[in-house]
Parts: C-alpha cells; structure tokens; sequence
C-alpha cells in the first residue's frame, strides 16, 4: 500500500466509499483534486455540502427534491389518476427522459430484498396506499425485473387490487434494436409473455 501523507490518505479513502469507486479510481481523483485550482475545489466542497443540505424527500412521492413537494406532484397539468412506482429517484429520471409519461410518481427508495434484510415495512409503500384514495385508478409497476423488482411489484399488486384499482406492469423483452440470438433466455421469455397483437 502506498504512503502517502495523511490529508492525501483520507482524501482517497472517502473517495474509496464512493459507489464503484476502488482504491486506484480514489488515487486518481485525489490527485485530480490535488492539482485543481482552489476555486474549483471550493466549488466541489460547496457542492457537496450543498446538496446535502438542500436535498430532500417529496412529502407526497418520495422524490429527492429541494421544496417540500417536488415539481412533478405540484404541477397540475400532470395526471394525477395514474401512479408510477419505481424503486428509486433515478428511475423517475429515467422516466421523465422519455418525455412520453405525464402521469404520477411514487419512489419506493429500494425493493422486498430478504437476503439483505429489507422489508416492506422499509420501503415506502404504507406512503404509496395512503395516497389511493385521490382519484388515482392505475398504478404502474416500474420496479426493475430482478427477482426482488418482481417480488416488490407482486406484494404491491396484492396490496392495492382489492381497492378496485388497475394496477399494470411495464413490458420487459427484447429492447428495440436488439438482436434475437443474443438475448438470454429469460429476457426472450420475458418478450413472449408480454407480446401483443399488431
């Protein structure tokens, strides 16, 4: 292990907590900090600082946000009868891109991982049913398509129908562009159960 001095140290192990970022990736951007002017290095501090700070949860959605309610929920030209639920705020992102969705959201902030020691009790869903009673008839289950992702969409499913309200899964299969002989079985398992007519 290289010696290096101690603000140089610490510096690349809070980099190193970082998401995907291994000890030569928080060498790299150590050093790149290093050799930044101190104004922008400032900045990033700031930044960092900032977002912290000014960063919260969408009382209504569960969105990250800097008001109380997100521009998504206070804007009224959005449907607010359709619910999509993904598991978290860079799904809604993600979402938003496509420019074809004009509907609702709700972020669950994770999915049923039992293996890991989350329940449903730790997610947001007891926010997600206390908000079905406005009107809202359908809710999009957007989860990803891991076991856990359909785990989650199925408990919520179960949870919502009885309440007469439609609840739809997004089509997982091929994706557009791609090609039959490389897919893996469970995504061409995944497109044949949800083909439609044309």
């Amino acid at each position: 292990m290289e010696n290096y001095s101690e603000p140089i140290d610490r510096l690349i192990n809070e980099f190193s907590k970082l998401p995907g970022v291994g000890r030569k990736t928080a060498q790299r951007l150590a050093f790149h900090v290093i050799n930044m002017n101190p104004a922008d290095v400032e900045g990033l501090a700031k930044a960092l600082v900032d977002v912290k700070k000014e960063i919260k949860y969408c009382k209504v959605c569960c969105n990250i946000s800097d008001s109380e309610i997100c521009s998504v929920c206070s804007n009224p030209n959005r449907d607010a009868s359709i619910i999509c639920v993904v598991e978290d705020p860079r799904d809604v992102a993600a979402m938003e891109r496509t420019k074809d969705y004009k509907g609702k959201y709700h972020v669950l902030n994770g999915v049923i991982a039992p293996m890991d020691g989350v329940g449903p009790e730790m997610l947001n869903i007891k926010e997600l049913l206390s908000r079905l009673g406005d009107g809202v008839s359908e809710i999009i289950m957007a989860t990803n398509p891991t076991i856990e992702g359909e785990a989650t969409a199925m408990y919520i499913s179960r949870l919502v129908k009885p309440m007469g309200i439609k609840v739809t899964r997004i089509a997982h299969g091929l994706p557009v562009g791609g090609d039959l002989e490389y897919a893996d079985d469970v995504t061409i398992s995944k497109a044949l159960e949800g083909r439609r007519e044309i």
